[in-house]
Parts: C-alpha cells; structure tokens; sequence
C-alpha cells in the first residue's frame, strides 16, 4: 500500500537516511535561520536607534537648559543597550548548524530569558524616565530660580495654607508617587506591548513554524 503525502514527510523529516529527509531538513533550517536572522537584524536596528535617541535627547536638553533630565535619561537607556547587546552576544553564539528544530527551540529559549529581563528592568525604567523628566524641569533656570521652586510659588499665592514637605506640597509628592507606583506596576506590561508591537510578526511565525515542525516529528 502506497505511503501518504503526510506520512512520507514525516519519514524525512525523522530519518536521515531517507530520500527526502535533507531537502524537508534544508527547507526548514533556511526558514529557521531567515526568522532569527531578521529578529537580529530588526534588534540591531532598534539599539542603535536608541542610542541615536539618547545622544540627540541629551544634546537637546542641554540647548533647552534641563541639563539634569538629559543625563539620568541618557544613563538609563545606555545601560538598557548595554545589557540588550549582552543579551544579543548569547544569540549570536547560537550554533546555526543544528537541526531546524533544536534551533528554533534554542532561540525561543533565549527569547524568553531576553523578555524576562527586559520585563524585570522595565519596572524600573519607566518610572527613572518619569522621575529624570520632573527633576529636570524642577531645576530648570527661569531667570536664576529653579521652574520648581517658581511654582511652588505661584501655588502659594492662590493657595498659602497647603501643606508642604522641604518646600514641595504634599499633593505634588502624593501625585508623583502614584503616578510612580503605577509606572512600577505596569512596566512590564507596557514593555510587553511594546514588544508584540515591534516584533509580533516574527514571534508569530516563529510559533507556526515550531507548530510545522512538532506536527512533522509527532
């Protein structure tokens, strides 16, 4: 009785020795090392790009006189690069010449790991960022006051019975650290809606093709 279609891949792909079993291999390590060579290729792009960001963003905030905001911000995101093009090392030491499979599982391993520390940083970074953009517009120059002391101020006026702690009200701190509380507990949320936005398309067909290839070995 003559093998089906389906089952003849399935011999290839599971022996070596079979007629087909190279050609189906091939085809799915090309498709294997054209998604992670895209991801490397677009993670790249994505670490020089926030490089390029920071060094603008900190030249800027220089010329607009929030010196203070530029370096915290400038600090945060060089140590993000730093720790991605760590991260980033370990993919490029993935050995190309296993099998499809073993390749894609070990990539997807690493993406993990890569997610998971970028979710742990994020509930730091987004709240640093926040915090690099109030103390530099606290301590910007407004004709040799600081911005923030000028409205605490203008405050006072209209209110001169709010309670302040070292010259801050009360409220402006409350505010902050909710706002503070929520950056912290959503970070890694936002970082992963950031992530599905920029690389969904290739962890999609990362999973249809892992779902090809168990179908194959199953």
């Amino acid at each position: 009785m003559e093998k089906s279609i389906e089952d003849i891949w399935k011999e290839g792909f599971l022996k070596s020795d079979a007629l087909v079993a190279p050609k189906i291999n091939n085809l799915y390590n090309k498709k294997s090392i054209h998604i992670i060579d895209k991801f490397k290729r677009m993670f790249k792009i994505n670490l020089i790009a926030i490089v390029v960001f920071s060094f603008i963003f900190l030249i800027v905030t220089f010329f607009i006189g929030i010196p203070l905001m530029g370096v915290i911000f400038f600090v945060t995101l060089m140590t993000l690069v730093i720790i991605n093009k760590k991260l980033l090392n370990g993919l490029e030491a993935i050995n190309t010449g296993e099998n499809s499979y073993q390749y894609l599982k070990t990539f997807n391993q690493w993406v993990k790991k890569q997610v998971a520390i970028n979710k742990k940083m994020s509930t730091f970074l987004y709240p640093i960022v926040f915090i690099s953009f109030i103390l530099g517009f606290w301590f910007k120059d407004t004709e040799g006051i600081p911005l923030g002391e000028r409205l605490v101020g203008e405050i006072l006026i209209g209110f001169p019975d709010i309670y302040l702690i070292y010259g801050i009200p009360l409220i402006g701190i409350v505010i902050a650290l909710l706002i503070l509380g929520l950056l912290a507990f959503f970070g890694g949320r936002i970082y992963q809606w950031d992530l599905n936005l920029v690389y969904g398309r290739v962890f999609k067909k990362l999973e249809e093709l892992m779902a090809d290839i168990e179908s194959l070995r199953s």
